[in-house]
């Protein structure tokens, strides 16, 4: 089974939040969030479907900036 479809889905999650959060995050705190929005989604639900990774980063990255504000 071919798996492009997922990685270039991920891919785009990626370019989209990196866009979104530019100069908020560094493009690593967008990838890590990333990697941790999908292994937690693969952790409860089973599945990682990237329309969810992305909205979970998102919400995490929100969060971050939320807290990094907070401490100036």
């Amino acid at each position: 089974m071919d798996q492009r479809p997922e990685i270039d889905a991920y891919t785009q999650v990626e370019t989209v939040l990196k866009v979104e959060f530019a100069g908020v995050h560094p493009a690593a705190t967008v990838a890590r969030c990333i990697e941790a929005a999908h292994h937690g989604a693969m952790e409860v639900t089973g599945y990682a479907y990237p329309g969810l990774v992305e909205r979970i980063a998102r919400k995490h990255l929100q969060v971050l900036a939320v807290v990094a504000a907070e401490q100036e």
